[in-house]
């Protein structure tokens, strides 16, 4: 082991330039990547925001005991898929109203909005389907008037959302692919620099192993430096992005961040394993 070590720090020391080439590849590589994975993170985010925004709501006739709406809305918060109910009065609706819509709050008169039952459904049960089940439950109820969720909106989410997880699976393969294509190149300019070399090793006994370690250990090495210079130009891109266009955007979480690093280790060393098992089976 201290031998492939030793052989893989002699590598950066004969051909430093290269190994400079080599780790700015994998970094611009996996910027590439990074960025992407930054955009599909951040779309993710905002379509969260948007998902926990999903409520029902139950419009209740007028003249409801409040006993009975009380009892009910007890009855619904029971429902495995209910995270919290609010009942809202015709006085609660007015103000919201109000507040929400100021520029028409001058239309808005007492008594003219329905008292409500806003129910509000936990992560995992917001889907359309969901939220069909539990309206239709809510209807059930024989003071309740009518039920709105906006069913098109909701349904127009989910599409989208599938949309995005399906587009963004393929394109991150497909960047995961050609970097690992680019950093496969680049790292058999150095194989081929030392191409003599492995000649050599050949002649005098030594295994493809013995000849593969020293380079797979120069690839993991050079992966995780390129991930490293990856997730800081990331990083930079992400202020710019905050500071000149105003946008808030959401960075990778620690355990994300070292995924990202270990992915460029784990490129490195499968870029590193196809170029010299390629060469090997050239000589």
């Amino acid at each position: 082991m201290s031998r492939t070590v030793r052989d893989a720090s002699a590598a950066f020391g004969r051909a430093p330039l290269l190994s400079a080439l080599s780790v700015t590849t994998i970094a611009f590589s996996l910027f590439a990547f990074g960025l992407f994975g930054l955009v599909a993170l951040n779309i993710r985010a905002a379509l969260q925001q948007v998902d926990e925004r999903v409520e029902i709501r139950a419009f209740v006739d007028d003249g409801t005991d409040a006993q009975a709406l009380a009892a009910a809305a007890g009855d619904i918060a029971s429902f495995p898929e209910v995270q919290s109910v609010d009942i809202v009065t015709k006085d609660d609706a007015l103000q919201r109203a109000r507040k929400e819509l100021a520029e028409f709050s001058d239309v808005f008169q007492a008594g003219v909005l329905p008292a409500s039952i806003d129910v509000h459904l936990k992560p995992g049960h917001r889907d359309p389907a969901t939220v069909q089940q539990v309206a239709q439950r809510l209807q059930s109820y024989p003071f309740v008037d009518d039920v709105r969720y906006g069913e098109e909106w909701l349904v127009q989410l989910y599409r989208l959302r599938n949309i995005a997880g399906v587009a963004g699976l393929a394109l991150g393969l497909s960047f995961a692919a050609v970097a690992i294509i680019i950093i496969a190149a680049t790292i058999r300019m150095a194989v081929l620099a030392r191409a003599e070399e492995i000649a050599i090793m050949r002649l005098v006994g030594a295994t493809d192993g013995y000849i593969r370690r020293p380079f797979l250990l120069e690839g993991f090495v050079k992966g995780v430096l390129g991930g490293l210079l990856a997730l800081l130009l990331t990083w930079i891109g992400m202020q710019v992005i905050d500071q000149y266009l105003h946008f808030h955007t959401v960075f990778f979480s620690p355990s994300m961040a070292a995924l990202g690093i270990a992915a460029g280790a784990l490129i490195g060393v499968l870029g590193s394993a196809l170029a010299v098992g390629r060469h090997l089976r050239a000589v």
